[in-house]
């Protein structure tokens, strides 16, 4: 019984330090300078946490879907959020539950400091020198179907991020 218990053991040990790098419905990443990498046999995007209120955010760099002018933004420079979505027509249909209870801990981290990162956020990579790839979609404004609002997508056609605001696809190219 001992024998067969210690690998097992040994395994979840392994599992529980080693994992600083995540693929989603793939069985792993691309190379060593990924943290978080999404399949790209699907036609998904990943959908940013909606926002109520962005007051309390200021690390730069977060991207949020804010639900006071359905836009999808990032903070750049201490307090400084720039919309990604360019449309000033947008009044997304978007299904926010009226009352909630919010666990304000709730986190999840990847990366080597996952344990100690003292970052908020509901997902923060914690590395310095790996990245985020998105999902990669065949022209996503075509092949998502029913996107949610907040939907961020890489279009390998057109070589852009896609970013859905609930009304609009806007296309960003570096």
């Amino acid at each position: 019984m001992k024998n067969k218990l210690l690998p097992i053991a040994i395994l979840l040990a392994v599992t529980g330090t080693v994992q600083s790098q995540v693929a989603i419905g793939k069985p792993t990443v691309t190379n060593t300078a990924v943290s978080l990498e999404f399949a790209d046999t699907e036609n998904r995007g990943l959908i940013l946490p909606y926002v109520e209120t962005k007051t309390g955010i200021t690390e730069n760099g977060t991207i949020i879907y804010d639900t006071t002018d359905h836009k999808v933004k990032y903070l750049k420079d201490s307090g400084t959020w720039t919309d990604l979505s360019v449309d000033n027509t947008g009044t997304a249909n978007i299904l926010i539950q009226t009352s909630k209870t919010e666990s304000t801990t709730a986190k999840t981290a990847i990366g080597s400091a996952a344990a100690t990162d003292p970052t908020p956020g509901v997902l923060v990579l914690t590395d310095t020198n790996k990245a985020m790839i998105l999902p990669k979609v065949v022209s996503p404004h075509l092949n998502i179907i029913n996107p949610a609002p907040g939907m961020m997508a890489y279009d390998t056609v057109k070589k852009q991020i896609a970013v859905y605001n609930g009304t609009v696809w806007s296309f960003w190219k570096p």
